[in-house]
């Protein structure tokens, strides 16, 4: 009986390496000098998987910004967990920026998934099983082909490829 090899393509981030970069990047703005006697706040809010970031001005609400998006990267987590929501006026002249984190992929786009999946004409199938997709072949090259399809894909979500067998 030949093995059949699998892989799930999901959406998931590692929660603690996010959480580590939001520490880091909250310490990184305490000390820089360009925040001194500014206001800049960073709060992550677990149960809403809201990311809220308040400052003086739009230039420190994109400074503040660019920091926790490179904390981010340097934990190996897509730019893409963050998706921008709204940016408004906060109280004291301040402006607010929220974020939703993304830790799914949207049904949407994975049946766009799926449909690439299957126009590639593999010997492999696809399905979306919960908030994964399951992608089974006997050709682990196969299966390999169909990472990389997906990885040139330009989607919403940030890709995660894991239990390959």
């Amino acid at each position: 009986m030949a093995k059949e090899h699998t892989v799930d393509i999901s959406a998931k981030i590692d929660m603690q390496a996010f959480k580590d970069a939001i520490v880091q990047a909250e310490r990184e703005v305490n000390n820089r000098y360009d925040f001194k006697g500014a206001t800049a706040e960073i709060d992550y809010n677990e149960k809403a998987k809201t990311l809220t970031l308040v400052s003086s001005s739009d230039n420190k609400l994109e400074a503040l910004e660019d920091i926790v998006v490179a904390k981010l990267l340097k934990r190996s987590l897509s730019s893409k967990v963050l998706d921008k929501l709204s940016v408004e006026d906060s109280s004291g002249s301040n402006r607010k920026q929220i974020f939703k984190i993304v830790d799914y992929i949207e049904s949407k786009e994975a049946k766009k998934i799926v449909a690439q999946i299957k126009s590639m004409k593999l010997k492999v199938t696809a399905q979306i099983e919960g908030d994964h997709i399951r992608v089974k072949g006997k050709q682990i090259d196969d299966l390999q082909k169909v990472i990389k399809e997906i990885r040139s894909m330009e989607l919403e979500a940030p890709i995660v490829f894991e239990n390959m067998r």
